[in-house]
């Protein structure tokens, strides 16, 4: 079933006006946690956050990158999952002293920024206050606000297999039956448990949940772990840096340099690209040193 996982599936009702999202990750999950030694309420977390950003940028109908970010002042003071309409998904979260199981009692005043970044056309972010006792919730309470649609998310996650996935399902803004339709299908969705999402091939979960309709599957779309840091990210940042300062920290640790949150992948600079990177001519090949 493996070959089943890192993908993305769209479905959508033949006779009822919504559609349906379902994700299921597994190695691109476990790139992500391989990152850091995260307590396992963190990877939890992680692990849903990257389920949601999935079924988020589905949603997306142009080219673009979307950011799905917790902060707050809480033992788990940041958490994100960057993605991109290629299911290129990549984060990282920081946190303090003991991490709690409970959704709830991880946050102090914490939130839940959503920002879609397309290529053309205006930057977007919505932002919900994490006052729910599941991400799930409060994300259905971000597309209540943002879009006023209705919409149910659902998320799960396996530590033991490290395994996450999860379900979208969302009304189709096309008629005012469609809430009706959405009801009686997000009741049953309701009852798909973690063990049947991640045994099961996906048409069987399908067929449990909506045997008594019409569901139209189209080809999944893979979803992969990929993180967008490259020498020339980091030559970039350290231009606005004053030259001399660059200059002495290479005098006295003989490099610079710069680590990804994301990947931990290291990027050095020597004194020949400090002065390459301030007079604008600094290039290198695309992997790190």
């Amino acid at each position: 079933m493996k070959d089943a996982f890192d993908h993305l599936y769209r479905y959508l009702f033949d006779d009822l006006n919504v559609r349906g999202e379902l994700v299921r990750l597994h190695d691109s999950y476990q790139q992500i946690l391989s990152a850091q030694d995260y307590p396992e309420p963190i990877q939890r977390l992680l692990g849903e956050l990257m389920a949601a950003t999935s079924l988020l940028t589905a949603t997306l109908k142009f080219e673009g990158d979307i950011a799905v970010q917790i902060q707050s002042e809480g033992p788990v003071q940041y958490a994100v999952i960057n993605g991109t309409q290629n299911q290129e998904l990549r984060g990282v979260a920081r946190w303090q002293g003991q991490v709690p199981d409970n959704f709830s009692e991880m946050f102090v005043k914490g939130y839940l920024a959503i920002t879609i970044t397309p290529k053309e056309g205006e930057r977007y972010q919505g932002v919900v206050p994490l006052d729910k006792p599941s991400l799930a919730q409060c994300l259905e309470s971000y597309f209540e606000q943002s879009e006023q649609l209705a919409t149910q998310v659902n998320l799960f996650v396996d530590l033991s297999a490290r395994q996450a996935g999860g379900l979208l399902l969302q009304v189709l803004p096309v008629a005012e039956t469609a809430k009706q339709d959405f009801e009686h299908l997000a009741k049953l969705t309701e009852t798909m448990t973690d063990k049947e999402l991640f045994s099961l091939p996906v048409t069987e979960v399908l067929h449990r949940l909506y045997h008594e309709q019409q569901v139209q599957l189209f080809e999944p779309q893979p979803v992969m772990f990929k993180c967008s840091c490259s020498k020339e990210r980091s030559a970039a940042a350290l231009e606005s840096v004053d030259k001399d300062e660059l200059l002495q920290i290479v005098a006295e640790q003989g490099t610079i340099s710069m680590n990804c949150q994301y990947c931990h992948a290291e990027y050095r600079f020597d004194a020949i690209d400090v002065e390459a990177i301030h007079a604008g001519t600094f290039t290198s090949e695309p992997t790190p040193q």
